[in-house]
């Protein structure tokens, strides 16, 4: 059932783009490492080009994607299709992690929106394209996007979410390095 296809067709860009929710994985290279997956919503997901990609980062309780990054670069997004016709596309890859401040966030900071919580852009290079049927995933109707982080992230303002970064963003859970302590 599964298909692979050599590269992000714009028809496929803009299916991935409509969707509401997708999934970042990523792992560590140590077997007693933690493997995590995280749901993505909001306008954070855009197609760079054929085998590009990138999504907003926001300010969440862990830093998992960016430490197993920063360790090894592999990550695999998913995007469902909860509504339509069902599908499943997975993209495999390299990504990295761009920070506020940097050159490289910067060429990109202006295709997103401009979340308060924003802490880095994940771009990656993708080097496996899947489809896959989606013929278990339930339908689901879209109701709203959420705003609770954003408006906890407006509320601490630029200097609480850094303290918050220092304190929970330092570390993965199994203690890889992830955003810099200053």
């Amino acid at each position: 059932m599964a298909d692979n296809v050599d590269s992000i067709s714009p028809d496929l860009a803009r299916w991935m783009e409509q969707q509401h929710v997708f999934f970042v994985a990523t792992a560590p290279l140590a077997t007693t490492g933690h493997v995590n997956c995280s749901p993505k919503g909001m306008d954070a997901f855009r197609v760079l080009g054929p085998r590009d990609v990138a999504y907003i980062d926001l300010t969440g309780s862990g830093a998992e994607t960016i430490a197993h990054l920063n360790e090894n670069g592999r990550i695999v997004f998913m995007f469902c299709a909860f509504d339509g016709a069902p599908k499943i596309v997975r993209l495999h890859g390299n990504g990295r992690a761009l920070l506020p401040g940097t050159n490289s966030f910067e060429d990109l900071s202006d295709r997103f929106p401009n979340y308060a919580g924003t802490r880095a852009i994940v771009t990656a290079t993708i080097t496996r394209v899947s489809q896959s049927c989606g013929y278990a995933v339930p339908r689901l109707d879209f109701v709203d996007d959420r705003n609770t982080l954003e408006k906890w992230a407006a509320k601490k303002g630029a200097d609480g979410l850094e303290r918050y970064r220092r304190q929970k963003n330092v570390l993965s859970i199994d203690s890889l390095p992830a955003l810099p302590r200053d």
